[in-house]
């Protein structure tokens, strides 16, 4: 571990910049879901008890670099007052003379908000002198936003070089978890890959193949991979010009002793639709006529074996289309089964990604999970196997 957490700084009497992911969902000014304002609390609970003073950084939508008031994160003061228990004072600006007076006036057990870092256009460019006038701000930097740091923006790069940094807890425990995953796990390791294009994941599948003992691929990639080995999908989703590519992926999981589960049995019907009339066949007897929608009852069987032989599981994807009834069977199973094997202390499993958060979530099985990350990007990048800026600006 080549980062301090905030156990290792002294933050008392420390005015404390905390880069944070508070992107939330807002209707009419209303913030609809307040997961990744929970998310940080203990990070600014545990500053705020150490005796430093939280400044909090953050981005919101995509403004461009332009001011426009219904991406202001003024509007996150109440839900943020809410879930800290503390008052929380803003700030028109991230950087400049404002901003400079309200972190100095800040009083122990309050918190100050910026403006949406993204108001400039620096930041994105990961603009230096952008990140000297927020550092001028604190005396201690703290990246808590793991989701953000697949970017090298002033806000979660060039400001770790600047100050003495941590990481906060979210972003602890995040790297915790996807070190316990990947980088040295307890073996046999296991990862589901799921969704509908081989395309979008060919470098994640790459790096796995080297790393784990099992690859369950699913979804739609899953029908791409049936192709390569000469089976007919009749309409199902499949990227039938990257058969050559799965065919490779294959033949390299061959050499590396990664073992490659594909469906035997599936689930087809003539149309994408909710309670569409649909049968179980063998995996290479889907009519012309139909389009795979699930993995069958034979394959979620032998999905949950190698899950009970397992001792690490790492998730990132549906098995099917698990939107729609009844073809979230196979998804919902195998995320039981999962959850069953970690609740009884026998497996580490790890999800991550936008669809798996919600597979997992409509399952019932995510809370039972050994960590789930709300990162999409930088936990996909981290799967590939790629450097993370906001991370290795953190271990310099």
């Amino acid at each position: 571990m080549g980062w301090k957490t905030l156990d290792d700084m002294d933050l008392n009497g420390k005015r404390v910049l905390v880069r944070v992911d508070i992107n939330v969902p807002i209707v009419d000014g209303v913030v609809t879901d307040a997961t990744r304002i929970e998310r940080i609390v203990p990070s600014v609970r545990d500053i705020l008890k150490a005796g430093g003073r939280p400044i909090l950084l953050a981005h919101f939508g995509r403004p461009g670099g332009e001011r426009r008031e219904n991406l202001s994160l003024k509007q996150l003061v109440p839900t943020l007052e809410a879930a800290f228990g503390a008052k929380v004072l803003f700030a028109a600006d991230c950087v400049g003379t404002e901003a400079e007076l309200a972190a100095q006036e800040l009083k122990p057990g309050q918190v100050l908000l910026l403006e949406n870092t993204r108001f400039h256009a620096a930041e994105t460019k990961n603009d230096a002198d952008l990140a000297a006038g927020m550092a001028r701000l604190g005396d201690v930097y703290c990246n808590d936003a793991f989701s953000a740091a697949h970017r090298a923006h002033s806000s979660t790069e060039a400001i770790a070089r600047l100050l003495p940094a941590c990481a906060g807890r979210l972003m602890q425990a995040e790297l915790q978890a996807l070190e316990g995953a990947l980088g040295a796990p307890k073996r046999p390791v296991t990862a589901v890959v799921g969704g509908a294009k081989v395309s979008t994941k060919l470098e994640l599948l790459g790096n796995l193949i080297d790393k784990v003992d099992y690859l369950v691929i699913g979804g739609g990639m899953a029908n791409t991979f049936l192709v390569a080995k000469g089976v007919n999908v009749g309409k199902s989703l499949a990227e039938r010009e990257m058969k050559d590519t799965a065919a490779d992926v294959l033949a390299k999981a061959e050499t590396s002793g990664c073992t490659i589960v594909l469906p035997t049995d599936i689930v087809v019907a003539e149309k994408f639709e909710a309670n569409a009339p649909h049968q179980v066949l063998p995996a290479d007897q889907c009519p012309d006529d139909s389009m795979i929608l699930d993995a069958g009852p034979d394959s979620v069987a032998a999905i949950s074996d190698i899950f009970a032989q397992s001792q690490t599981l790492i998730w990132n994807g549906p098995l099917g289309a698990f939107e729609l009834e009844p073809f979230d069977a196979a998804t919902n199973a195998a995320a039981l089964k999962a959850a069953a094997l970690t609740r009884s202390g026998q497996l580490i499993s790890v999800a991550g990604g936008g669809d798996t958060v919600a597979a997992l979530n409509a399952s019932g099985a995510a809370h039972d999970f050994s960590y789930i990350s709300t990162a999409g990007g930088a936990f996909l990048e981290w799967m590939e196997g790629k450097t993370l800026p906001g991370v290795a600006a953190l271990e310099k």
